[in-house]
């Protein structure tokens, strides 16, 4: 038997919810909307493998962010 997620440990959520449209991630926690509606259904093991990405998403989507903040605007200024 599972135990309940509250005795598992803490969500990765930091109160930062706002999906980023180019990654698909949250950009607080860096999970996905079907990530983040599992999680609470998710093991142990499961949590742990989902958390064991997390910090290699958040190198990949600082890049993506400082790739898009670099790239020119898509209209010329007057």
């Amino acid at each position: 038997m599972t135990k309940p997620a509250a005795a598992r440990g803490l969500s990765p959520c930091v109160n930062i919810c706002r999906m980023d449209a180019g990654s698909g991630w949250c950009a607080g926690c860096l999970r996905t909307l079907d990530e983040i509606a599992a999680w609470g259904q998710l093991d142990e093991a499961a949590q742990r493998a989902l958390l064991a990405q997390l910090p290699a998403r958040r190198v990949q989507w600082r890049r993506l962010r400082a790739a898009a903040s670099a790239a020119p605007a898509t209209e010329p200024r007057p």
